[in-house]
């Protein structure tokens, strides 16, 4: 099979490894010349037999938008697009639409197996006619893990990100489960090696994975998660799965929860827990912790009976300023 494919990032630069290994011609385009097989779009369409095929593997949003209008100018009847990055499900029948009203065909393909893709293959759901499906469908062959499961034909355009969409929605729920456990084993003074713990989980248990593997992997390179952060960004698929579950009718506590919890992580000082003291110390003169006032220690608010609880927020609090 000859198929061109855009953008060669972590991703699209290993898929074209992957397809290059398994016999098949691919011509890639980059807006980085160094990674780059030809120096235009025109030239990536110009370079295939007909009906051409065009993976993309842009961010999602406006570059993807661009490019396949971009390619819309440039493909015929007969030839297709594929999206292969992590559009919205929408978008996709939008773009169907527009290739439609020129006789291109459109396929959306979610796919996940990350920088571990190359050498393990990558998960795909595809949606699409049948008879778009079948024209990448060498590309899909190559690109899948190797036994009986791995890549499915999800249904019409747009089932193919839609899957996607909720494989990632279940992927925060789960990470954050495995993230509070983390948190809680570390907390308490009775275990005394959770790596272990962790790493014991792997066989037998009905919560083993790949994520579980990984995050052993993770502490093996440092126990405690020294020098990482605890800030977690959201790609976007995660709000798009709460959406569609509000507009389906269908409950995701879970998987919102989790979306949630990476919005406080970006926070340094959360706004809302500010407002939960405040209210806390109006109703039972609990004391809050203050930042220290210019030339004194930081303070308890409180109540006038609550002048114990100040104190012990002041000097003699030993707490760390992340948590004042």
């Amino acid at each position: 099979m000859e198929i061109g494919l855009i953008g060669l990032g972590k991703m699209g630069g290993n898929m074209r490894e992957r397809l290059r290994r398994a016999g098949h011609t691919v011509v890639g385009f980059d807006r980085n010349p160094d990674v780059s097989d030809v120096a235009s779009l025109e030239e990536l369409v110009e370079k295939l037999p007909s009906p051409k095929v065009v993976w993309v593997m842009v961010p999602a949003g406006d570059p993807t938008r661009e490019t396949v209008t971009a390619l819309g100018e440039l493909l015929g009847e007969g030839d297709v697009v594929v999206d292969g990055g992590n559009s919205r499900w929408t978008d996709d029948i939008a773009h169907a639409e527009l290739l439609a009203a020129k006789k291109i065909g459109y396929v959306d393909c979610g796919v996940s197996g990350g920088v571990w893709g190359l050498e393990n293959g990558y998960a795909l759901m595809y949606g699409g006619d049948a008879a778009d499906v079948e024209k990448v469908q060498p590309a899909f062959d190559a690109l899948r893990p190797e036994g009986e499961f791995g890549s499915v034909h999800a249904g019409k355009v747009g089932a193919g990100h839609f899957s996607k969409m909720v494989h990632n929605g279940i992927e925060y729920a789960i990470m954050q489960a495995y993230a509070e456990g983390w948190e809680l084993l570390e907390k308490v003074e009775s275990v005394d090696n959770v790596t272990e713990v962790f790493r014991s989980w792997r066989e037998g248990t009905v919560i083993r994975s790949w994520l579980l593997d990984l995050l052993v992997a993770a502490l093996d390179d440092a126990p405690g998660l020294e020098g990482i952060a605890g800030y977690a960004e959201d790609s976007g698929e995660g709000r798009w799965t709460v959406e569609a579950g509000i507009e389906n009718a269908v409950a995701t506590p879970a998987i919102t929860a989790a979306l949630y919890a990476r919005f406080i992580s970006r926070q340094d000082d959360s706004p809302a827990m500010k407002a939960v003291a405040a209210m806390r110390n109006q109703f039972g003169g609990h004391a809050m912790k203050t930042d220290a006032p210019k030339g004194g220690d930081a303070a308890g608010g409180g109540a006038p009976d609550q002048t114990g609880a100040a104190e012990k927020a002041g000097s003699g609090d030993q707490s760390p300023p992340s948590e004042r």
